[in-house]
C-alpha cells in the first residue's frame, strides 16, 4: 500500500544537493515553467533547458554523444558546473525575462564555484550551448496558438465542453497546433499512430464507461479517499514537474555524476516532450469524445451496455480537446520509461507532493504520495484521470503504450556513451 501524506506546508519540497548544479537548475526550472505555462509549454521549455544544461555539461566532459549537429567547444579545464549553471540560467532568462529571482540564483549557485579562468570559461560555454538549443527551437511551430472547431456533431465525435472557449482568437479545440510541433528526438508522430479506440458498441467502451461514470462523477459517492487525492494532485501536477521531482530524488539517492545526470534529465524530458507531441496527433486523428460528452448521450451511443445521465458532471474539468489518448499518461510514461531505462524500475524512495488549489468544497491545500516503484506511478497519473471524470481507461491504456514507444525510440538514438568514455 502506498503511503498518503496530507500536509498543510509543503515541507517535503526535494533538495537537491548543494554541490550538483544539474539537480538544483532542474529544481529551479521546474518551478519556473510551471508559472503561467501550459503543461505542453513547460515540457516544451523543460527539455530545451536540460538540453543546453546536456551539452553544455558534455562539450566539457565528452562522455556521450552531442545533440547538437555541431557541438559546443569548450577550452581544456573549463568547469562543467559552471557551464551547467550559465546554460540553465541563460534558457529560463530567454523565456522568463521579468524573473529576477533565477538572476540572484544564478549569483549564488556561481559564487560557489572558485573565480578564475575555469569559471570563465564554463559560463562562456554555458551561454553558448543555450544560445544554440534556444535558436534550434526558434521556429518549431509551438506558437501560434491554433484551435480546431468540431465541423460534424457524430456520436462518438469530440464535442466542446465548457472549459472551451466560445470566441475569442482561438474558439473551439486548443493545442491544436502542438500536433505539428517539432520534436527533439522522433522522426515524426505519424510514425507513433495508436490502434483506433474500442467501438462504442463494444463490451470494453460500456465497462470504460460505468467506471467513468460511477467513480468520475463530482457527486459520485463511491470513489475512494485516496482516490479522490491523487485525481486532485495529478489535476495540479504536470508531467514535467513530476518526472522532475522524482528523477531529482532517485539520482540523488544513487550518487550519479554531474555528467550522467544532465544526459539523465535531458533524456526524461525529451521522452515526455515528445510524447505529448504524438498524443496530440493522435487526439485530433481519432477525435473522440470524452467522457462528459459521451455520458450525457449514453442512451443514443448504439451500446446497450451504457446508460445517459444528463447530469452527470466530471469531478475535475474537463480539458478542451479530445480524449483518446491521455495526454498526461503519454507524457509521464514518456519520461519514466526513460527513467525506467536510466534508474531501474523498484527499489526507490521518492515522493510526489505539490499545491492544490480549492475543489468544490474542498479547500486548497498540499498534498503528496510516496513511490517505491515507478508503475506505481504510472498508475495513480491513470487512476487520477479516469476518477477525476476525464478520461476512458483505455485512454490512459494507449497513452502508456504511446509514451513508451516514443521513450524508447529517443533512447535507442540519442546522447549514447561515446566508445570508451565509460
Amino acid at each position: 500500500m502506498l503511503t498518503m501524506l496530507l500536509i498543510g506546508l509543503l515541507s517535503t519540497a526535494t533538495m537537491a544537493r548543494a554541490d550538483d548544479v544539474v539537480l538544483h537548475w532542474n529544481e529551479i526550472a521546474a518551478r519556473t515553467v510551471t508559472v503561467g505555462q501550459s503543461p505542453f509549454h513547460q515540457a516544451r521549455l523543460m527539455a530545451i533547458t536540460q538540453l543546453a544544461v546536456f551539452e553544455a555539461v558534455n562539450a566539457v566532459t565528452g562522455e556521450y554523444e552531442s545533440y547538437l549537429a555541431t557541438p559546443i567547444e569548450a577550452p581544456d579545464g573549463a568547469s562543467a558546473e559552471a557551464a551547467a549553471i550559465a546554460a540553465a540560467h541563460a534558457v529560463l532568462k530567454n523565456y522568463f525575462p521579468l524573473n529576477t529571482a533565477i538572476d540572484t540564483d544564478r549569483a549564488n549557485s556561481l559564487a560557489a564555484i572558485p573565480d578564475g579562468v575555469a569559471k570563465e570559461d564554463g559560463i562562456d560555454v554555458g551561454e553558448a550551448a543555450a544560445a544554440a538549443m534556444i535558436a534550434l527551437r526558434a521556429n518549431d511551430g509551438s506558437a501560434p496558438a491554433k484551435s480546431y472547431v468540431p465541423s460534424s456533431s457524430l456520436i462518438g465525435e469530440w464535442q466542446t465542453t465548457p472549459s472551451c472557449p466560445t470566441s475569442g482568437p482561438t474558439p473551439g479545440g486548443q493545442f491544436y497546433q502542438w500536433k505539428d510541433v517539432t520534436p527533439f528526438g522522433i522522426a515524426s508522430p505519424t510514425d507513433f499512430v495508436l490502434p483506433a479506440p474500442p467501438a462504442l458498441t463494444s463490451n470494453r467502451y460500456a465497462k470504460d464507461s460505468l467506471e467513468v461514470r460511477t467513480m468520475g462523477a463530482g457527486n459520485s459517492t463511491e470513489r475512494p479517499a485516496d482516490r479522490t487525492l491523487v485525481a486532485r494532485l495529478y489535476a495540479a501536477t504536470s508531467p514535467s514537474f513530476l518526472l522532475s521531482r522524482a528523477a531529482r530524488q532517485i539520482a540523488e539517492a544513487k550518487g550519479l555524476s554531474l555528467s550522467e545526470n544532465a544526459r539523465a534529465f535531458a533524456l526524461i524530458m525529451m521522452g515526455s516532450n515528445d510524447s505529448l507531441i504524438a498524443s496530440f496527433y493522435n487526439k485530433y486523428h481519432h477525435n473522440l469524445w470524452r467522457p462528459e460528452t459521451a455520458i450525457h448521450n449514453g442512451a443514443v451511443d448504439g451500446n446497450d451496455k451504457t446508460v445517459g445521465d444528463a447530469t452527470f458532471v466530471p469531478f475535475i474539468l474537463t480539458p478542451c480537446f479530445p480524449s483518446y489518448p491521455s495526454n498526461h499518461a503519454s507524457g509521464t510514461n514518456g519520461g519514466l520509461e526513460m527513467m525506467r531505462r536510466l534508474f531501474g524500475a523498484a527499489g526507490h524512495d521518492f515522493d510526489i507532493t505539490n499545491n492544490v488549489p480549492a475543489l468544490g468544497s474542498l479547500p486548497a491545500t498540499v498534498i503528496g504520495v510516496e513511490y517505491t516503484q515507478l508503475k506505481q506511478l504510472a498508475d495513480d497519473v491513470d487512476d487520477a484521470r479516469v476518477y477525476g471524470g476525464i478520461h476512458w481507461r483505455f485512454d490512459q491504456d494507449g497513452g502508456n503504450v504511446l509514451g513508451r514507444a516514443v521513450a524508447t525510440e529517443i533512447y535507442k538514438n540519442y546522447l549514447r556513451p561515446v566508445h570508451g568514455s565509460q
